[in-house]
């Protein structure tokens, strides 16, 4: 029999009805294991329910993060909360489904390669991952408006009640800090965020002015400092693993449809964290 294992994936953008197909085939390989979902469900908030309660059927632990597209407020979407409320009403979807969230108590890993505090965080990013020469946020959108890349996230993502999007990334990445200090020091962490928490990852991106909204510099020594085992992410659309600091990043994503045809790998392979 196999030991149960902290799975993740990201990314799964259900709208598409071949990723919706992929979350259908998703399952443990033994009834222990958990699974991390850092994000990017879906836009819908229904969709993005369902998907969680299919997930957390299945698996014995199953731990949420959200990304952007969660956050969007479509406007053919029933459901018409935006920013912070919209965030504390999928908390509260989840909490009815049993996942976990940023707003619970981190859950413990104690299965192989443990004990780990399984972190899932919600810090979003504030503009600071720029090209050089761009040293403030509106000379980076303005050169992202000349270039015709610019994440929907400007149309869609609402920061109400906060004035902007990098004022509620410092107040969720302020909250977040205080919480990760009171974890008791022989612990380590599983950091989990659909940003990557370090800048490092986006410099392969074919368009670098997509940094931008990719996360933060704040947490660029969180990795170090909350004793990572892992720091898993999403976003990207580039699934790999690297090292920063001798820690390890996984890029868990799924992607689009178009993305995943093209890699010659089967798509939505769960990738192994502990365990």
């Amino acid at each position: 029999m196999p030991a149960p294992t902290l799975f993740a994936i990201s990314d799964l953008h259900i709208a598409y009805q071949e990723n919706r197909e992929i979350v259908e085939s998703l399952r443990p390989e033994d009834d222990g294991d958990w699974l991390i979902v850092a994000g990017d469900v879906g836009e819908m908030f229904a969709d993005v329910v369902w998907a969680l309660r299919l997930l957390a059927g299945r698996f014995a632990k199953v731990v949420w993060s959200p990304g952007n597209h969660e956050l969007w407020t479509p406007r053919e979407d029933p459901v018409t909360e935006r920013g912070e409320a919209r965030y504390r009403r999928l908390v509260e979807a989840c909490r009815e489904l049993g996942v976990a969230t940023p707003e619970d108590e981190y859950p413990v890993w104690d299965g192989a390669d443990g004990p780990a505090v399984v972190a899932p965080l919600f810090l979003l990013y504030d503009y600071s991952f720029r090209m050089p020469g761009h040293t403030t946020k509106e000379q980076a959108l303005a050169y992202a408006y000349e270039t015709g890349v610019v994440c929907t996230d400007e149309i869609l993502l609402y920061p109400d009640p906060y004035p902007s999007r990098e004022q509620w990334c410092w107040a969720r990445v302020e909250q977040t800090r205080k919480r990760l200090d009171a974890i008791p020091a022989g612990l380590p962490t599983v950091l989990i965020n659909h940003w990557p928490m370090v800048r490092e990852p986006t410099r392969i991106l074919r368009f670098p002015e997509f940094a931008q909204w990719c996360g933060t510099e704040l947490t660029a020594d969180w990795h170090v400092r909350f004793r990572a085992a892992a720091s898993v992410y999403g976003h990207l659309h580039i699934p790999r693993t690297t090292y920063y600091d001798g820690v390890r990043f996984e890029e868990v994503s799924v992607g689009y449809p178009r993305e995943w045809r093209r890699r010659g790998t089967p798509p939505g392979r769960l990738r192994r964290i502990l365990g």
